[in-house]
């Protein structure tokens, strides 16, 4: 299809070109665009109609639902991929900002089932703020 497209498109520019025909001293037969020579025969330039036999057509149809689908896999891949981005951006946002909220000499506790608080001791807020900076400094790169 595109094929024809661009036939389509040079056959005004064929059709406008002006091409003479002239035979040198020799007996050579010559073309140009201008006369080289006095008395160059101007020539009607005809534009070759290309037919496709079925075959062919049937070829150029299912290569380009090949591309079209190809072409469409690579905008769902596009948007997935933003999405994921977009995502593991909101992840490290997340991970900084609970990590920016753990400064250091402040008590942190857990609210049981029951309603009692259960304190965090130094070692495990020692651990659990190396934990979130192992995370973000694995995947906010």
């Amino acid at each position: 299809m595109r094929v024809l497209l661009c036939l389509l498109l040079m056959v005004p520019g064929l059709v406008a070109a002006e091409i003479y025909r002239w035979t040198d001293a020799n007996g050579r037969v010559h073309f140009g665009q201008r006369p080289a020579v006095e008395g160059a025969e101007q020539i009607q330039v005809k534009p070759q109609v290309v037919e496709t036999d079925q075959a062919t057509r049937e070829r150029m149809e299912r290569m380009e639902r090949f591309y079209d689908a190809r072409r469409q896999e690579q905008a769902q891949d596009s948007a997935a991929s933003a999405e994921r981005r977009s995502k593991q951006q909101q992840e490290c946002s997340e991970l900084r900002h609970r990590l920016a909220q753990m400064p250091e000499g402040r008590r942190y506790f857990r609210q049981e089932a029951n309603g009692d608080r259960t304190y965090y001791s130094d070692e495990q807020l020692d651990a659990a703020r190396r934990q979130l900076r192992d995370r973000v400094s694995e995947r906010c790169s």
